[in-house]
């Protein structure tokens, strides 16, 4: 993603992810940023371990750490499992 993103952006995208983590390793997954396209609103993240190949992964990315990032860091406005 070529787009400049503001630091604390980032580190509050980092903490939500940080808090999400347990749940997800707890199941033999996790999640990583891949990047933030700050003008868009758009987080991209990896599902990794258990995660990639888990049927319910998009549930858990819609519904669990889409949801709290938008609550917890204004500009994100949508997020995107990318390879």
């Amino acid at each position: 993603m070529g787009t400049a993103t503001d630091p604390a952006a980032l580190r509050r995208i980092e903490d939500v992810l940080d808090q999400i983590r347990p749940a997800i390793r707890a199941d033999g997954g996790d999640v990583e940023l891949v990047g933030f396209d700050e003008t868009a609103g758009r987080v991209e993240v990896r599902m990794v371990g258990a995660c990639y190949a888990c049927p319910m992964s998009m549930a858990t990315l819609r519904a669990g750490i889409e949801q709290r990032l938008r609550l917890s860091v204004p500009s994100v406005r949508s997020v995107a499992a990318v390879e």
